[in-house]
Parts: C-alpha cells; sequence; structure tokens
C-alpha cells in the first residue's frame, strides 16, 4: 500500500510540475512573441539596407 500511495504522489507531483510549466508559458507567451518579432524586424530591417 506504501508503495502505491509513493507512487500517487509522485504522479501529483509530475502534474503539479508540468501544470506549472505550461502556466509559466501561458503568462510570458506575448512577450516571447513579441521579442521574437523584434528581433525579426530589426534583422529584416538591416538586410534591407
Amino acid at each position: 500500500m506504501k508503495a502505491a500511495t509513493g507512487e500517487l504522489n509522485l504522479t501529483v507531483i509530475t502534474l503539479i510540475a508540468i501544470a506549472a510549466i505550461i502556466g509559466f508559458f501561458w503568462i510570458m507567451w506575448p512577450n516571447i512573441k513579441e521579442s521574437l518579432n523584434t528581433q525579426w524586424q530589426n534583422i529584416s530591417s538591416y538586410k534591407n539596407k
């Protein structure tokens, strides 16, 4: 029974960790996307000069 409880705890910890990572990227994605677009525009404008 203790082994099953340990596996359940590990599963819950894993799910919480995955949810935290997804939540972090969900919140940060607009900033990441804007940064990538800005850098891409800078590269494009540099190539056109």
